[in-house]
């Protein structure tokens, strides 16, 4: 079974979490440090506007992104103390996303996508061509020829 770094993951997908508490945190601090005028009134309310939109960012985020391993036979979904596994056929596509070195994987009965990422950096080829040279990226190519995968 081959999965992208922990480090990665939780990375990507607090960011926006942490992004909002510093942006709430220099607001508050704004507020509470400068004498109360307009102008101070008006930069604080900024940076807890940028912590609101950084927070709806996070909220649509965070359902998404999953830490997803990889193997031969099956795809394992890690959540926690509950995997959810899937085998190769249940699979209806699993695509690479251009620029934001993710896969898309979508699975039949199952409404919405899974994004995770891959266990090494995905080289672009041109423009919007890429390729995972990576281990994670032979099995998937290998599986998505044999089921006939999009």
């Amino acid at each position: 079974m081959v999965e992208a770094s922990p480090v990665k993951f939780y990375l990507a997908k607090y960011f926006f979490l942490a992004l909002t508490l510093i942006q709430w945190t220099v607001g508050g601090i704004i507020i509470i440090n400068q004498e109360f005028n307009a102008k101070s009134f008006f930069v604080a309310m900024i940076f807890f506007t940028i912590g609101l939109i950084s927070l709806f960012i996070f909220s649509f985020i965070n359902d998404k992104i999953r830490r997803v391993a990889i193997g031969k036979n099956k795809i394992v979904i890690l959540e926690g103390h509950r995997n959810v596994r899937f085998e190769w056929p249940e699979v209806k596509s699993l695509k690479i996303v251009p620029y934001l070195n993710l896969y898309k994987l979508r699975v039949k009965g199952k409404k919405g996508s899974i994004y995770f990422f891959p266990s090494s950096n995905i080289d672009p080829a041109f423009g919007l061509l890429s390729k995972d040279t990576s281990k994670m990226g032979e099995i998937v190519e290998k599986r998505k020829k044999e089921f006939g995968i999009k």
